[in-house]
């Protein structure tokens, strides 16, 4: 289930896709959930590393 409230680049918080205030597009404000079957953490913590 994803979140319905959405972050501008501007920091601000809406519901829209885009911001009302400075007129950004806005993402979900949420990380993808934490997985113990991650298939790619290796190699996400290895490019982290680099």
């Amino acid at each position: 289930m994803v979140s319905k409230i959405r972050k501008c680049v501007c920091g601000r918080y809406t519901l829209k896709e885009i911001c009302p205030v400075c007129g950004g597009e806005t993402r979900y404000s949420q990380p993808a959930r934490f997985s113990l079957e991650d298939r790619y953490g290796k190699y996400r913590r290895l490019a982290k590393k680099r």
